[in-house]
């Protein structure tokens, strides 16, 4: 996208068995590349073809406010893929009334090893939860207190916590983790049971983890597509690429969403549309590792074309002396402006692709 760039690679680290780099390799490696940046005096199009899915995914986590202050530090626009989760079916999502118990079925497949369900909900809420094995077996309701509680379901062991507010967010976490007692965790139909005692906003969102990590099967049995987006790309002042097929010119169903506007009650801290706008992201053909080309899909390719598009627009304002003052938001800006519309797609900005897609030509000031 942008040949003429120089390019600073940098590893996040090695990551642990079975598992992504951490959040704190990241933010060091951005850090780097900032330092770097300002060391040599240029300004930088950062491309993030990374995400996760643990975390409230309103911009008030961790990683997202760290993103979000850093974004501030120099001339420089950060690109962040959303993700492959949007048919996952990993995640669910509704809003609770006072009295009234809701049930959410999650379907477990053979063979899992583990798997790990988040509950993220607005710390003024309160709800009683009982959790049912697929043989008919119950605990709960499980109290809400600090520290880790364990149970045991048939050959499955249970590892439940309950989070308080973070001095960065809000929101409160219920994190359970399913291990098995012998091989796998016990497969079927599990059942949680949320009945809510207090409701001021009653919005709860779940999380499976990332669909690559899970055995074919493993879901949500009512699964909600929207705000599927994966972290980091849910923070403020970063661009958000979904990715579409454009040799069919159709959305990627695949491609992380957010949430259609007005869709009431948002999250609480959930500050702007996201995704921003989309990308190439399907039958990509690209450089193959050891050599040679491959094809491939998802939102990790799609970012890099937003990437290079950001970094001519910044070689034509700051380097060519165009325009000082083309970068971060101003950049997002232009692109909005300049992003165009999908056939079928009739509202913009949408949790699919938010305001269009890109397009470098209509995005270039005039």
């Amino acid at each position: 996208m942008a040949p003429l760039a120089q390019i600073l690679v940098v590893k996040l680290g090695t990551p642990r068995a079975d598992s992504f780099p951490r959040t704190t390799e990241l933010m060091q490696a951005l850090d780097y590349v900032y330092r770097k940046a300002q060391a040599w005096g240029l300004p930088v199009a950062v491309n993030l073809s990374f995400g996760n899915v643990y975390g409230p995914h309103n911009g008030t986590g961790l990683l997202e406010t760290f993103l979000a202050d850093t974004a501030n530090r120099w001339r420089s626009v950060i690109s962040v893929g959303t993700g492959n989760e949007g048919a996952a079916a990993g995640h669910t999502s509704d809003v609770l009334t006072a009295g009234k118990e809701k049930e959410i079925q999650m379907g477990i497949a053979p063979y899992e090893t583990t798997i790990n369900v988040q509950i993220w909900k607005s710390y003024a809420d309160t709800f009683e939860l009982s959790l049912v094995h697929p043989n008919g077996q119950s605990i709960g309701p499980i109290p809400a207190r600090a520290g880790a509680q364990r149970y045991r379901m048939g050959n499955t062991e249970l590892l439940i916590y309950y989070g308080e507010p973070a001095p960065y967010r809000i929101s409160q976490e219920i994190y359970l983790d399913f291990l098995p007692v012998q091989d796998y965790i016990d497969s079927g139909v599990w059942r949680f049971r949320l009945n809510p005692q207090t409701v001021v906003n009653g919005r709860f969102d779940m999380w499976l983890p990332q669909a690559e990590a899970l055995n074919n099967g493993t879901r949500f049995y009512e699964p909600n597509p929207q705000n599927t987006l994966t972290i980091p790309s849910t923070a403020r002042n970063v661009i958000a690429v979904g990715a579409y097929d454009a040799l069919g010119y159709t959305y990627a169903p695949f491609s992380g969403r957010g949430i259609d506007p007005p869709q009431p009650p948002l999250l609480p801290g959930l500050f702007a549309v996201k995704p921003d706008l989309a990308a190439p992201g399907v039958r990509i053909r690209t450089t193959a590792a050891g050599g040679g080309y491959t094809t491939v899909s998802g939102t990790s390719f799609a970012a890099p074309f937003v990437t290079g598009a950001a970094a001519m627009l910044m070689q034509w304002g700051i380097v060519n002396g165009n325009d000082p003052y083309l970068y971060g938001e101003k950049v997002r800006a232009y692109f909005i402006r300049g992003a165009r519309p999908l056939p079928g797609l009739r509202v913009y900005p949408n949790a699919q692709i938010g305001y269009g897609t890109l397009c470098v030509r209509a995005s270039l000031p005039e």
